[in-house]
């Protein structure tokens, strides 16, 4: 999946004959995942029409500050489009649109908007070779780069004037990698190796019965699309799941039992700097198991049980510099029990669940938890999105790295 999945970009297009380039910008954006809004400078629909932007993008194209058409006249927020944005990119950015983002001169939409953005701005020149490498132009460059603003570099090749040189827009396909490897550089969890465990493990009766729980696995498989997001290398080892994970840093392990995944874990755990262990595993499992399925023969069936292996607890007696994040679900004395899983599994941190509070738990799109650290210090949270929690959970592991 790409890094921009889920971005917000605000595309502003301005005139050069490059913007025709735009569409297949636009799809290739929402081929990513992102949400597209659109913002052409008047000069740019000579070149291509509002109607083509407006049909891939799946939303309005601006290009004024009010709709002429419209009794109304309702106006058109510069304000609001540069607060809504995660990222702006202005593709073409010609040599005068240049100029007037350099220089303030705010006189339509796009360059109104340029100057209300909060979020990074890129922009990709366009422009005849003279014009490209004009003193003029390249001050704006300069002052541009000085704002905080990311330059697309201009390709070389056949210009529209029939010279050839410097001043080619950037391709689309290379404008989405520009991107992404420059937004990849800068996540805070790149670099990072995270293992997750997620979901219920089930143990075996006979061929066709076991023992379970009711967990999802949603709140795992959050906490790894959230990590992923942020740049790390995630390994999912999850317990049967309905759930799907589409994104090429996560390496999804399944598995069915606890003892099967207590090894999926002690393989990869060397190799981690961080384990989060939102699995619900069971405590116990039969001790023997039918290879043919038990017929329902006598009033009374009773199943031996034995303990399986404390993954957590394993993993903490073994940990050198491993960030290890635990959970714990809890009925009664929850604060107490926590603490003391975390002296009994060596954990630097507790992300308790309580049953008791409405919304939280096995099969709910929401959860309630409280951050316990090694030093014992209580943080509880209020009821939210599992992905909410889940980027909770992600950001105390790059404070730990950070902070």
């Amino acid at each position: 999946m790409s890094v921009l999945s889920g971005k917000k970009i605000l595309l502003g297009v301005s005139g050069g004959i490059a913007a025709y380039k735009t569409a297949t910008l636009v799809r290739l954006f929402i081929k990513a995942g992102a949400h597209v809004q659109v913002i052409m400078t008047p000069a740019s629909k000579d070149f291509i029409t509002p109607l083509t932007l407006s049909t891939l993008s799946k939303n309005p194209v601006y290009s004024s500050f009010y709709n002429q058409d419209d009794d109304n006249e309702e106006w058109n927020s510069h304000v609001e489009f540069g607060l809504w944005a995660d990222l702006m990119v202005i593709a073409p950015a010609t040599a005068n649109t240049l100029a007037k983002m350099a220089n303030g001169v705010c006189d339509n939409l796009l360059i109104a908007t340029y100057l209300s953005a909060k979020c990074p701005v890129y922009f990709a020149p366009a422009m005849d070779l003279d014009m490209y490498i004009h003193p003029s132009t390249l001050e704006s460059f300069h002052k541009l780069k000085l704002f905080g603003n990311t330059m697309i570099p201009a390709e070389k090749g056949e210009l529209a004037s029939g010279l050839s040189g410097e001043g080619r827009m950037s391709e689309p396909e290379h404008i989405l990698a520009f991107l992404e490897a420059n937004l990849e550089g800068k996540l805070p969890l790149k670099g990072k190796k995270i293992l997750i465990t997620a979901g219920p493990t089930y143990e075996a009766i006979d061929p066709v019965r076991f023992i379970g729980n009711h967990s999802s696995g949603k709140m795992g498989y959050d906490i790894a699309e959230c990590a992923a997001i942020m740049g790390a290398s995630v390994i999912l080892v999850s317990g049967p799941s309905h759930l799907k994970i589409d994104n090429n840093l996560v390496q999804f392990v399944p598995v069915v039992s606890a003892q099967e995944m207590y090894e999926a874990c002690h393989t990869y755990f060397s190799d981690v700097d961080v384990v989060i262990a939102a699995a619900a595993v069971a405590d116990y499992r039969p001790k023997e198991v039918s290879v043919q399925k038990i017929k329902k023969e006598s009033e009374k069936f009773v199943i031996e049980l034995e303990k399986t292996k404390d993954i957590l607890a394993s993993l903490g007696e073994i940990k050198t510099k491993q960030f290890l994040i635990g959970f714990a679900l809890e009925t009664e004395n929850e604060i107490e029990n926590a603490k003391l899983k975390i002296q009994k599994k060596n954990l630097d941190l507790v992300v308790l669940n309580s049953l008791q509070d409405v919304g939280a738990g096995f099969g709910t799109p929401t959860n309630k938890v409280t951050f316990i650290d090694k030093n014992f210090k209580v943080e509880p949270m209020e009821l939210k999105s599992k992905k909410a929690v889940a980027n909770d959970i992600v950001n105390k592991v790059i404070a730990h790295f950070y902070d």
